[in-house]
């Protein structure tokens, strides 16, 4: 069996200032920008993967949920409490300083880790965990 990531969900409440930090400040390509029932979905990719996209989706994107459910998944995402991506750069610095001079919230900066890695953290525009890595040989 041959298995390969093709999509992963992000959630953000705001489309224009998730663009902004993935399309202008990260520089993935817009693929697709649909709305439906009031709600948009927009998928993002690295030109380098072309089979493997992001799609930026509203915090609950499932039109027959209630209030409640929409109040809740809101709130645990402006804790940064919801999904998160691991992007692997072949420079942690100099992505770390791109983004940070972007405005991006930065959470982590580069540093050596265990396991292999060099990587720094930051926050999207809506909370959401964002880490760089870049593997050490």
């Amino acid at each position: 069996m041959d298995l390969k990531l093709a999509q992963c969900f992000i959630s953000v409440d705001d489309h224009e200032k998730a663009l902004a930090f993935y399309r202008d400040v990260l520089g993935l390509e817009v693929r697709n920008d649909v709305g439906f029932e009031g709600m948009r979905w927009v998928t993002v990719g690295s030109p380098s993967q072309p089979d493997v996209e992001i799609v930026l989706e509203p915090p609950l994107a499932d039109p027959s949920a209630s209030a409640a459910d929409r109040k809740t998944m809101t709130e645990l995402m402006a804790k940064g409490l919801l999904r998160g991506v691991i992007f692997r750069t072949e420079d942690c610095d100099a992505t770390f300083e791109r983004i940070r001079a972007a405005g991006g919230e930065v959470l982590q900066e580069p540093m050596d880790q265990p396991y292999g890695v060099r990587d720094c953290a930051f926050r999207d525009p809506a909370g959401n965990l964002l880490r760089f890595t870049q593997p050490r040989g």
